[in-house]
């Protein structure tokens, strides 16, 4: 089992900055690839990044140039760099992980809310 905990969730202007972080403990070798879905109220979860264990990214068109998805496999944490944010990205983020070989994932956090205010 792999236990994911967000952090750096909140409230920002249009064009200001967030950075979101998820720490994973327990079977970690099961996070082959992490990623960060986003949902709006009323929208499905989209992907909005993700990244494997070797550094290969991954961005939603929507997200690319401001958006870094970034990981610390020493620390077992992956990172989500939001710059330019914009009122449409307001949603609750999430964390998730899962094998390299599977297509779904099998992991995730309890959300971030990350508000955007224009």
């Amino acid at each position: 089992q792999v236990q994911l905990v967000e952090s750096g969730g909140g409230l920002v202007q249009a064009g200001g900055s967030l950075r979101l972080s998820c720490a994973a403990s327990g079977s970690t070798f099961s996070t082959d690839v992490m990623g960060w879905y986003r949902q709006a109220p009323g929208k499905q979860r989209d992907l909005v990044a993700s990244i494997t264990n070797d550094g290969s990214t991954n961005y939603a068109s929507s997200v690319k140039g401001r958006f870094t998805i970034s990981r610390d496999n020493a620390k077992n944490t992956v990172y989500l760099q939001m710059n330019s944010l914009k009122p449409e990205d307001t949603a609750v983020y999430y964390c998730a992980a899962r094998r390299r070989f599977l297509a779904t994932w099998s992991y995730w956090g309890q959300g971030t809310q990350v508000t955007v205010s224009s």
